[in-house]
């Protein structure tokens, strides 16, 4: 069939037009497909009326009109959703059909259509590693062949590349595994540095510690995350089956880095600090051999929030980075096997734990406050605390206490979050221009 043939005759469907659904009808309709069929929930069928007007998708009622009419369906709702919706509107799937997810995780999603799915469709399923402010040219999107002909995976295939992301062919359990590798702890340390700052009553562009360039990323992806939707992160963290191991090791690698500073162990700090280096990293930063840093003085400067100077920068201990490559140590978890599937904050932060720990003197400043700096003190006893809280929330699966404690720390930093997302959506942008991406 010749392309515009197809892109005439095949129905796309969306069930879900949160942020996300909206993303992939435009990136549809930008590509050449013709229908684009789309629904929410019946309460936004008025309103949807009213902003989709003009916009070339085909609003129909619930999911379904879209089942019942489409060739290819995509689910975007939220992971916790994922069961019911499907259950509702899963059995009158249109016969032949292929069947996607955009879920951020697999498991439960491929149990609910293998449960709720009429056997004579087709399973395809998909995740753009992005959220819906990334421009997804050249992001990567993970691929799911779950069960399949030949000629609808290609379709799949061929309907996905609307989007222009870079595409990875994995199972949904390689999925759930290399997500929670990559995204759990790089989640958890951010909402933790949040938390703290909320919990301390600090903004960090108003403390001389929390200025710099390290200190303007890290403040800016805090600032990502809490300008999104709690239940972007809630799922990975409470349904991914292999988050939970990652999630006890960096609530660990904080408490036992903490125990030493406040002991002020010094011998036995500089030695995991090192080992987990070690592992990491392993090239020493004069070593020609090791690639070029993902983030640079050049880049990290220009997004700054804080009008304090240079000059009257604070030392920062940086615990929250040196957990993270403890965590990976311990776990034994390589993260440069896994940008394959990296997301833009997961980027960051392997930028940033990468700028500090290649960076001799800069890593030797953050060891000496540690272990001897009493100013920072109460900062990292805050960020512990905070750690500590949203670990115990997700060990309790406790969905209503996460989406709490998100929402309220996001109140605190009301006035930046727009703002915040936006340089750190620059950020983002600069980056993947630096590096290729």
């Amino acid at each position: 069939m010749a392309e515009a043939d197809e892109k005439e005759r095949v129905e796309l469907g969306i069930i879900g037009l949160g942020d996300m659904g909206l993303l992939y009808g435009r990136s549809f309709l930008a590509a050449g497909w013709k229908h684009v069929n789309v629904c929410d929930i019946p309460s936004r069928y008025a309103e949807l009326q009213t902003s989709l007007a003009g916009s070339g998708m085909n609003l129909l009622p619930d999911g379904y009109a879209v089942s019942r009419r489409s060739d290819f369906i995509i689910y975007s709702v939220e992971a916790a959703n994922i069961q019911r919706v499907v259950a509702m509107y899963g059995p009158g799937t249109k016969l032949g059909a292929i069947v996607c997810g955009q879920t951020s995780v697999k498991e439960p999603e491929i149990r609910a259509f293998d449960e709720h799915l009429p056997s004579d469709v087709h399973i395809v399923t998909c995740h753009s590693m992005h959220g819906p402010r990334v421009n997804p040219t050249s992001q990567p999107m993970v691929i799911i062949r779950h069960r399949s002909s030949d000629a609808a995976f290609n379709l799949t295939v061929r309907i996905l590349e609307s989007l222009k992301s870079n595409i990875v062919y994995l199972s949904h359990l390689e999925h759930d595994r290399i997500t929670a590798d990559t995204q759990v702890a790089t989640h958890l340390a951010f909402l933790s540095m949040g938390t703290a700052w909320k919990a301390s009553a600090t903004y960090p562009w108003e403390n001389p510690s929390y200025i710099g360039g390290v200190e303007n990323v890290k403040t800016l992806m805090m600032l990502r995350m809490y300008s999104s939707k709690w239940h972007v992160y809630a799922g990975l963290a409470l349904l991914n089956p292999s988050a939970k191991p990652q999630i006890r090791q960096y609530a660990k690698s904080v408490s036992a880095l903490f125990k030493m500073m406040i002991r002020e162990e010094e011998d036995a700090f500089r030695a995991r600090i090192a080992a987990a280096s070690k592992f990491v990293f392993g090239a020493k930063p004069s070593d020609p051999a090791a690639h070029d840093l993902l983030l640079s003085d050049d880049v990290m400067d220009q997004f700054a929030l804080s009008a304090i100077p240079r000059d009257k920068q604070k030392p920062n201990s940086h615990l929250s980075l040196l957990a993270v490559v403890d965590c990976w140590h311990a776990l034994q978890i390589n993260p440069y096997d896994h940008l394959i599937c990296q997301t833009p904050p997961f980027r960051m932060l392997l930028g940033l734990t990468e700028y500090l720990f290649r960076s001799p003197q800069l890593l030797e400043d953050a060891i000496s406050t540690a272990l001897y700096n009493r100013d920072i003190r109460g900062d990292d006893c805050e960020f512990y605390t905070a750690t500590r809280g949203w670990v115990d929330c997700i060990e309790l699966g406790a969905f209503e206490g996460y989406q709490k404690r998100f929402e309220d720390t996001a109140a605190f930093f009301e006035e930046r979050l727009v703002e915040g997302a936006k340089a750190s959506a620059l950020l983002i942008e600069t980056l993947a221009k630096k590096i290729g991406g």
